[in-house]
């Protein structure tokens, strides 16, 4: 989720009975809830250490365990500094450690329900986790956020209630969310219709919680025909009821905008039917000159962020070959907007070799 979402989160947690942690408490969830994403210095060495380093260790058990006990640390010390009064009603490090760790680990499960999702086990284990059923940014998760904190109350008991009715909101909110997201999958027979082939050999994971990246399968089990990898529906910021769905092919994608309230005749319109350029078909074939782009340090790092990496390889009049991935989970706009129009920044790698197969240039972006 966004800092923002993080902040508001953190300042309603403080009104509900972690408050009884004593003086500092607002403070220490405030920070604890923003720690994991310290991990934004690594910016300072570009673009693509960040994307090698993000949601990394800051957001696994000892990144949790660590920056909470520093949070505490930094809370316990600060109030002793700055409190000019030298007041002896100062909560207890325990105490301070106990509410950090939970404004932490509630950073990190707020992370692993977007369709970004977080490495959740990392250094110890790099993969990515995800449940898509939230976008980066809820705006009604932020408008819940925002009112029950607008209405202070009168009593520490009047702003607990409102803190409790928040969350009951918030939980409500994801619980929807997970109603459609399943309905959202449910409705791929429909959406894609006969663009559906048969199921890969190779197995893919859980259906709840989605890890990548996978290796590709091994020669045995590449199909002379196409086959269907796997269905995900990735949730888009206008409604709870508005999904992208992408059918990931042992040789492609195809990608269509589905809203679980339209009747079942609207979901089995055919999917040549471009009039609303709802529905497109991308390649993703790999040659040799892919698997040498792969290699690279930003083909290796790319590869491992994306989920849905889709790649196109252009041969120009003088031999050069360019090799880029996008990332299917980032194309195109909602609500209408032309799918082919991809995004070139953070979200597409570009790797170039000459006649001889030597990298020319690598980079993220085009």
């Amino acid at each position: 989720m966004d800092n923002l979402t993080h902040t508001l989160f953190a300042a309603t947690l403080a009104r509900t009975a972690l408050r009884r942690g004593g003086r500092g408490t607002t403070t220490a969830l405030i920070l604890a809830s923003n720690a994991p994403d310290i991990d934004i210095v690594a910016t300072a060495w570009g673009a693509l250490k960040y994307l090698e380093w993000h949601r990394g260790p800051s957001h696994g058990p000892l990144g949790i365990v660590g920056l909470g006990l520093f949070v505490a640390g930094l809370v316990w010390s600060g109030r002793r500094m700055f409190d000019r009064r030298r007041t002896s009603d100062h909560p207890p490090y325990r105490q301070l450690a106990a509410v950090s760790l939970v404004g932490v680990l509630f950073h990190v499960l707020m992370d692993l329900p977007t369709a970004y999702g977080t490495r959740l086990f990392s250094p110890f284990d790099w993969h990515w986790y995800a449940i898509d059923v939230m976008p980066i940014v809820d705006f009604y998760l932020l408008a819940a956020l925002a009112a029950g904190l607008l209405f202070v109350g009168h009593s520490a008991a009047a702003r607990s209630r409102n803190a409790t009715l928040v969350l009951a909101l918030m939980l409500a909110n994801y619980g929807l969310r997970s109603a459609a997201h399943q309905r959202a999958l449910n409705s791929a027979p429909q959406v894609f219709g006969s663009g559906l082939p048969p199921r890969c050999e190779w197995p893919v994971g859980s259906q709840i919680v989605n890890r990548w990246p996978r290796p590709l399968p091994s020669p045995s089990h590449v199909a002379p025909r196409p086959c269907l990898v796997e269905v995900a529906a990735l949730p888009t910021f206008a409604t709870p009821f508005d999904w992208r769905l992408i059918a990931q092919f042992s040789d492609g994608y195809e990608v269509s905008d589905v809203n679980v309230l339209a009747s079942r005749d609207s979901l089995s319109a055919p999917k040549w039917d471009t009039s609303s350029r709802r529905t497109m078909s991308v390649p993703n074939q790999w040659t040799p000159a892919v698997s040498v782009a792969a290699g690279t340090g930003v083909g290796r790092v790319f590869l491992g962020f994306s989920r849905f990496p889709a790649v196109r390889v252009l041969v120009d009049g003088d031999g050069i070959t360019t090799v880029r991935w996008s990332d299917m989970r980032f194309t195109g706009g909602e609500g209408g907007a032309d799918l082919r129009e991809r995004r070139e920044e953070f979200f597409t790698a570009t790797v170039r070799l000459d006649r001889d197969g030597r990298i020319v240039d690598q980079r993220l972006g085009r």
